[in-house]
């Protein structure tokens, strides 16, 4: 999981520190457009994202108008109001409890959700967006013509805005499809498919980098860099599960590094619960080996050099 996309901390003045909370969902500092007019909490709520405004487009370019009587302006503002109107009717025909939108929302289409018992937000910010459609299956729609019974989110469990402190805050909690029952599928798939099982906890990927700098010190000139290249980006997948468990990353990784820097340790990783590096054996941490190695894939057996007439051999648009 990217802790910096999908993990927020959010600090409210005032209050106790026993007030703080954990939230299993997805939390934006907004609150509904009329709080007196819209609901404020929503069970098992369909929720529709736009990237678009629900308010009368200005033209981008300079636009002239010729009114040569008072009735045109009539005539005018009847147009704008029936392009909101459009856009709304559109909306509403997939039902929604909730709808949000990145940009503005005017009055006239507030007057229209209001009425239909709809809840509407406006100008969220783009990641928090982000979160609400990985979260709950929605779809961020560019136009809603565009829009789709697909599209609609369905998989929060409760809608509610509350105000703590000075501000409000609107909440969606409950997910009804966890990501980690998904997580947890896909792994009885990749075992079922191939039963062969390796160590976790980022023990396989340091024991590769601790090998691949093994043999770099015990080649000379140029051969030695892609072996040094290459340990690199093993250690990315322990440093994330120390990040994760919110340890010290420096330390845990030096003491992992040592570990396997002489190449006995295989079993030694990061318990991704507490953060304490231990044997992944006794803990019955494993990976499938299937996302390890693809299926079928062969890696070659040592890093290959380039050689001056590589590049210009090279074969770089299919006959």
């Amino acid at each position: 999981m990217d802790i910096e996309k999908y993990i927020k901390v959010e600090k409210v003045p005032g209050g106790q520190l026993e007030d703080s909370v954990v939230r299993k969902g997805v939390m934006i500092n907004k609150d509904v457009i009329a709080p007196g007019k819209m609901r404020t909490k929503i069970f098992n709520p369909r929720i529709i994202l736009l990237h678009w405004p629900l308010e009368y487009k200005k033209g981008e370019n300079q636009t002239n108008a010729e009114l040569l009587k008072e009735e045109d302006w009539g005539v005018l503002l009847q147009l704008e109001e029936e392009y909101i109107e459009s856009l709304c009717v559109q909306i509403l025909k997939f039902k929604p409890d909730v709808v949000i939108t990145e940009k503005g929302l005017s009055d006239l289409a507030c007057h229209y959700f209001s009425n239909a018992g709809v809840t509407a937000m406006r100008r969220l910010r783009k990641t928090d967006n982000n979160r609400i459609a990985k979260a709950y299956g929605a779809v961020i729609v560019n136009r809603p013509h565009e829009l789709q019974q697909s599209n609609v989110g369905t998989g929060a469990g409760i809608f509610e805005v509350k105000k703590i402190g000075d501000e409000f805050f609107a909440f969606f909690v409950d997910c009804k499809e966890p990501k980690a029952c998904t997580d947890a599928m896909c792994v009885a798939r990749n075992i079922l498919n191939n039963p062969k099982l390796v160590p976790g906890g980022g023990a396989t990927e340091l024991t590769v980098s601790a090998t691949l700098k093994q043999n770099s010190s015990s080649v000379e000139g140029l051969e030695k860099w892609p072996y040094e290249a290459g340990a690199i980006p093993f250690e990315a997948i322990p440093r994330t599960l120390t990040q994760n468990c919110g340890v010290n990353v420096i330390r845990t990784m030096t003491a992992l590094q040592g570990k396997h820097a002489n190449g006995e340790n295989a079993w030694i990783g990061i318990d991704g619960n507490t953060g304490v590096i231990t044997d992944v054996t006794e803990k019955k941490i494993w990976d499938a080996y299937n996302k390890k190695q693809p299926p079928g894939g062969k890696a070659r057996s040592k890093p290959q050099v380039e050689r001056e007439g590589d590049a210009d051999n090279e074969q770089t648009i299919p006959e």
